[in-house]
């Protein structure tokens, strides 16, 4: 029986995931030469090319696609199995890299993060916040909080919740112009508008004579919630704005709901992960324990 390399079969399998060898080095927290120079000598001593190499991108030869999916369930298997034998007795332990919007992140997981990390202050939690949707399997991500509606096929989902919208004000502005008393008065005042990539300006929610459209104006349009709910509180204007990220202003008296009655159902909240056959121990626990923070079924 031959000699396998294991450390060379476990770099060709990351660059294969990663698509590129300088996404698996930046992963691997290697030079690109040696991920490269790694990748070839063990074509070399297989005596077969596994990779087609361009300049733009990589593929699997027939080869190297047969070998790779092999390889790929045999060191994830081999990877829970060490992870498993090694947690007996201890605390989980490792790295687990988790991305979520801006706002998602800086008004949930503080507190959350904080907490797990006080129950296994083994784990090492590392956090991208930002609006770009990250490729998790690409660059390397083991977790994702994301709302609205889930376009990747290739992941696996954990429904946590909806995320339900309405309007708030601050205190201050409602009395230098007055609240609001139909989705027509809306209009005539001055809104922060909250504006994603494709976005539109109406506000449509639903009340209890249906789906009502407000043609909202503002002199303030931006594409971060948070610097929306500050510009709202500071009395800008009325904001439309997710009540989970201003629950706890609204119980302080720092920001009014206006119109109560109406609202905007603005999609689910996910928790999301590659969808590999096995997930490591250090990586379930993590998602298992937001999953339950957070309110979502199993």
């Amino acid at each position: 029986m031959a000699d396998v390399d294991l450390r060379r079969v476990s770099i060709f399998v990351r660059v294969v995931e990663a698509g590129s060898f300088s996404a698996a080095a930046a992963g691997l927290g290697l030079p690109v030469s040696s991920v490269s120079r790694s990748v070839t000598a063990f074509e070399e001593e297989l005596g077969v090319r596994l990779l087609h190499r361009t300049t733009r991108k990589l593929s699997l030869t027939d080869a190297g696609q047969t070998y790779f999916r092999r390889m790929q369930t045999i060191l994830a298997e081999a990877e829970e199995a060490t992870e498993e034998a090694m947690s007996f007795g201890r605390d989980p332990h490792g790295l687990v890299r988790l991305t979520a919007p801006v706002d998602l992140g800086v008004l949930i997981l503080p507190a959350l993060v904080a907490k797990l990390s006080a129950r296994h202050p083994r784990l090492t939690l590392e956090l991208a916040l930002t609006s770009r949707r990250i490729d998790l399997a690409e660059e390397g991500y083991d977790l994702a909080l994301r709302a609205g509606f889930l376009e990747d096929s290739s992941l696996m989902a954990r429904k946590l919740g909806n995320t339900d919208l309405g309007i708030f004000a601050a205190p201050a502005y409602l009395e230098r112009r007055g609240r609001p008393r139909t989705m027509a008065d809306v209009a005539a005042h001055a809104c922060v508008v909250y504006r994603p990539r494709g976005g539109k300006l109406p506000w449509r929610l639903e009340g209890p004579r249906g789906a009502e459209t407000a043609d909202v104006t503002g002199s303030i349009i931006a594409d971060d919630m948070l610097f929306v709910r500050e510009l709202v509180l500071q009395g800008g204007g009325l904001g439309l704005m997710p009540e989970a990220i201003v629950s706890d202003e609204v119980k302080a008296g720092r920001l009014v709901r206006v119109l109560p009655k109406y609202a905007v159902s603005g999609g689910a909240l996910y928790l999301v992960w590659p969808s590999r056959k096995l997930v490591l121990a250090r990586v379930a626990l993590v998602r298992d324990f937001l999953a339950q923070e957070l309110g979502g079924p199993a």
